[in-house]
């Protein structure tokens, strides 16, 4: 599943995807389900990895696995480090394709709560999710999107069988932001690598490359039956 304005083709409303968007994700797997195509198990990465933690902690969703990889547990640690250091590179690079999008809603005639003149003045994520991110979505401001989109605080809601699979090294976030177990549900399964960044985990690198997540998210699921 594209997340909107992520297939190539544009996305025409002013509202986008955020870290706690289950609506999109939803109606996929009801359409899937009423065509008789399950799903048995879900993947989900990075911010889709947040939205489909929320989503499973809403309801029991009848997946045989869930599986999220590299999910920013806490957005404002999140941001805080994706403002410092090597970091920032990530950040730029990301906001630098959401201004490119916002810049092209607002070339269709699309209402935003900035002007693109404004635009250009929010260099990190902190600011950008306080003047666009919260307030198209409904959130009251930044701290209250981060707190309620945060997907550490619903992972002892999660009743699917679900597997997290993070490095210690994310670039996107301080080692301190990983839940402890206690924070956990018994549904779920966290599983830390020492190294791998944001859905990396390449080893071997540059003679023999190993792909990591290629082999054991296919392991995962390799048992499932409906």
């Amino acid at each position: 599943m594209h997340q909107r304005g992520c297939s190539g083709e544009p996305n025409r409303l002013p509202q986008s995807y955020h870290a706690a968007h289950t609506r999109d994700l939803d109606i996929v797997v009801g359409h899937l389900r009423a065509r008789g195509e399950g799903p048995l198990a879900v993947v989900g990465i990075s911010i889709g990895a947040s939205c489909l933690l929320h989503w499973l902690a809403e309801a029991r969703r009848g997946l045989k696995l869930a599986v999220a990889v590299s999910p920013p547990f806490d957005l404002s640690c999140a941001a805080a480090r994706l403002n410092r250091g090597f970091s920032r590179l990530y950040q730029w690079h990301l906001l630098r394709a959401l201004k490119r999008d916002l810049r092209a809603k607002a070339a269709r005639g699309v209402a935003l709560p900035v002007t693109t003149a404004e635009l250009e003045t929010l260099r990190d994520f902190r600011r950008f999710d306080d003047r666009v991110t919260a307030p198209l979505h409904g959130f009251a401001g930044v701290d209250d999107y981060y707190h309620r989109a945060s997907p550490r605080r619903v992972l002892d809601r999660i009743l699917d069988p679900t597997l997290i699979l993070h490095a210690l090294d994310d670039p996107f976030l301080e080692p301190g932001a990983v839940p402890g177990p206690e924070a956990l549900s018994p549904a779920v399964t966290l599983e830390l690598a020492r190294r791998g960044g944001h859905v990396g985990f390449v080893g071997g690198w540059p003679w023999r490359p190993r792909y990591w997540l290629e082999e054991r998210i296919p392991a995962a699921l390799a048992d499932l039956r409906p």
